[in-house]
């Protein structure tokens, strides 16, 4: 007979915790870039909608915990959690900087999207990696 676990185990706590403050971390930094740009001169808008600085921490939040959910699958049901985790991110990172590529904004606003996501991966990334098996 198995015993089904309620709780986390130490190294999904473990996880799950520097995930999150990964995630906070991040939200913060890409709120920074993002205030900083607008403070150099750098719009924010897209498609002619700005986009406020909290906007840019809000969706580093959302998308760090689905990173974050994806190293809690990955740690359950890979051989090599940390490997295909870090393979898995480094491509979804560059392929969410095709819509900052094409997006209806000037060439400077563009870079600055794209330096928000990876302010975002490089602070993420490496935590969450770190607390995955190799």
């Amino acid at each position: 007979m198995s015993v089904i676990a309620t709780t986390p185990t130490a190294p999904a706590k473990s996880l799950i915790a520097g995930g999150l403050i990964a995630a906070a971390v991040a939200a913060a930094a890409t709120a920074t870039v993002a205030a900083a740009g607008d403070f150099a001169g750098i719009s924010l808008a897209v498609g002619g909608k700005p986009i406020p600085p909290s906007g840019f921490a809000l969706l580093t939040a959302v998308f760090s915990v689905v990173g974050l959910a994806l190293a809690l699958v990955l740690a359950r049901w890979v051989r090599r959690p940390r490997v295909v985790f870090v393979r898995t991110t480094i491509v979804l990172t560059a392929l969410s900087l095709v819509p900052d590529v094409v997006a209806d904004a000037d060439a400077a606003t563009k870079l600055l999207l794209m330096l928000t996501h990876l302010v975002a991966a490089a602070i993420v990334i490496p935590v969450v990696a770190r607390r995955l098996s190799a």
